[in-house]
């Protein structure tokens, strides 16, 4: 039961970053010097090549990131 709850919760962290990342990205489409956006843009590709991540998911966050990039776009 523990294990499924954990789960859950790296599943919701993931899927969490990946919306944050969907909306900085649309953002950064409508102001491209915005200096929030490319902050978080920054901060969140971090999250997405991190160890901490990897731990997370089995997902590879480059490729992940790529496609929501080509999502947003």
């Amino acid at each position: 039961m523990y294990q499924k709850n954990w789960e859950n919760l790296a599943n919701a962290i993931v899927e969490k970053a990946a919306d944050d990342y969907r909306n900085v990205l649309k953002n950064l489409k409508l102001d491209p010097f915005s200096p929030m956006a490319l902050r978080d843009k920054k901060e969140i590709e971090s999250f997405f090549t991190s160890g901490w991540f990897a731990h997370l998911t089995r997902v590879d966050g480059k490729w992940l990131m790529e496609r929501i990039q080509m999502e947003v776009r």
